[in-house]
């Protein structure tokens, strides 16, 4: 396994390096070199029980004579399990950057343009980005706060939620759906968090006053909401139990949409645990048996379906399976040409550029970032329909310019990142790129700023 292997990419072993954790990087680089914790140990005179108590932090890993045989066999570079490095030159993967992969043009006031730039100029304009970012979109808040989810909690806990002094109608429970949608469609993560509880139980109480099937739909849709928050939070815990109540409310009386889409959330909670094959197989199941109702206008049939295509894709491209990923990125492309547009399909958009966000993705995912910034240019930012989607797409961006070796273009994507969605930029995703930046914070400036600002100094 040398230094250009894909496991080195991994946000898993980005995250692990960003934190320091030893073990937990020699536990992905054995499962990437196809080792049994009995093989290392048997490489290194260590059971493999001592082995496993390493890698979950349970065993200090002080022998340095231990750490040295590890990173031999597993060609971890020595620096990165806190030794003196022997052989890797100044300027290669260690700490928390990345083999550097073959030139690509780009510059100007955009991630992309033309290679060659001044350096000065791009330092220039660094900071100036740098600067907008922070007083425009911040002030003087705190920007590393994170939204609360103990109401969240609290009503798993006690299937039970705090009384909302609204009167369980109708048009309230739409409003309230209506609120959460745009709250997340706009990145106001800490709003949504404290308003979600609240207004599950006022779609719960909506049922109590005869309106079953308008409750049911609503406390799914609204699950499928808290979802979504959990995962952006790194809540993957919670995100399995709401999932869970989202899909047993649409169960008990949702339309066929509303069920495709919480199946959809149960797939990206699977996914979140580490259950690749079960998460696919969930997704595409789902949208093979909508494919076959006929109950809901076609348009939001094919728009379900389509992202359910494409979560199978982006899926099946975290475990590494190229091929799956291909295929069911193509289904979903198919059912976007089908569909011509993008569009609004129960509570989740798609279309030609949903398929295009994927696309970025699922070749960042599978080492392609080459190709994932060509995909990349043929998307306007400015089209998608929320800041949410805009910040993803920017984060997207940064990842792949990151893997490519770009630390400049990937800051300017961050930072548009940032301009987009302030809260998005907190996501631990982009902490870890962020740490990884700054080895760099004398040619970017701002750029421990922006560190700080997105809770990767914390």
């Amino acid at each position: 396994m040398d230094d250009t292997h894909p496991i080195w990419s991994a946000p898993p072993m980005l995250e692990a390096i960003a934190q320091s954790r030893p073990g937990a990087i020699v536990r992905l680089a054995r499962l990437a070199a196809e080792l049994t914790q009995a093989d290392l140990g048997a490489s290194t005179g260590y059971t493999a029980a001592s082995i496993s108590r390493m890698e979950r932090g349970k065993q200090p890993m002080r022998d340095m004579a231990l750490l040295r045989r590890i990173a031999e066999v597993l060609n971890i570079p020595p620096q990165l399990l806190g030794l003196a490095s022997r052989h890797t030159p100044p300027g290669t993967y260690g700490s928390a950057s990345h083999p550097p992969g073959p030139a690509t043009r780009v510059a100007g006031a955009s991630p992309f343009g033309e290679e060659g730039e001044d350096p000065v100029r791009r330092r220039n304009l660094l900071a100036g980005l740098a600067t907008t970012a922070a007083s425009t979109v911040f002030g003087a808040a705190p920007a590393t706060a994170r939204p609360a989810l103990a109401g969240l909690e609290d009503l798993l806990l006690h299937r039970g939620g705090p009384a909302t002094g609204v009167e369980p109608t109708p048009q309230a429970v739409a409003a309230a759906l209506a609120a959460s949608l745009r709250e997340f469609g706009t990145c106001r993560y800490d709003i949504l968090a404290r308003a979600l509880p609240s207004r599950i139980a006022l779609a719960q109480a909506l049922g109590q006053q005869g309106a079953a099937e308008r409750s049911a739909t609503a406390v799914a849709e609204l699950y499928n909401t808290a979802t979504r928050l959990c995962i952006k939070l790194g809540e993957d815990g919670l995100a399995a139990v709401t999932a869970d109540r989202a899909l047993t409310a649409a169960l008990s009386g949702a339309g066929a949409l509303t069920v495709a889409e919480a199946h959809r959330m149960v797939s990206s909670s699977w996914r979140r645990q580490g259950h690749y094959a079960r998460a696919t197989d969930v997704a595409v199941t789902a949208a093979q048996q909508l494919a076959a109702d006929r109950t809901a206008p076609e348009a939001e049939r094919l728009s379900v379906q389509g992202n359910l295509y494409a979560t199978a894709a982006y899926t099946a491209a975290k475990q590494g399976d190229r091929h799956t990923a291909r295929e069911l990125i193509a289904e979903a492309e198919i059912t976007a040409g089908r569909l011509g547009h993008d569009e609004l399909g129960g509570t989740a958009f798609f279309g030609p550029s949903q398929v295009l966000l994927h696309q970025i993705s699922i070749s960042h995912l599978l080492g392609d970032s080459g190709q994932a910034i060509e995909h990349a240019r043929r998307v306007n930012a400015g089209h998608l329909p929320t800041p949410e989607r805009q910040a993803r797409y920017w984060i997207d961006v940064a990842r792949s310019f990151d893997q490519w070796g770009k630390p400049d273009r990937c800051y300017r994507a961050l930072l548009a990142a940032e301009q987009a969605a302030p809260q998005e930029v907190r996501r631990s995703s982009v902490r870890t790129i962020a740490a990884g930046l700054m080895r760099h914070d004398r040619v970017l400036p701002g750029v421990r700023a922006f560190a700080n600002r997105a809770g990767a100094l914390t």
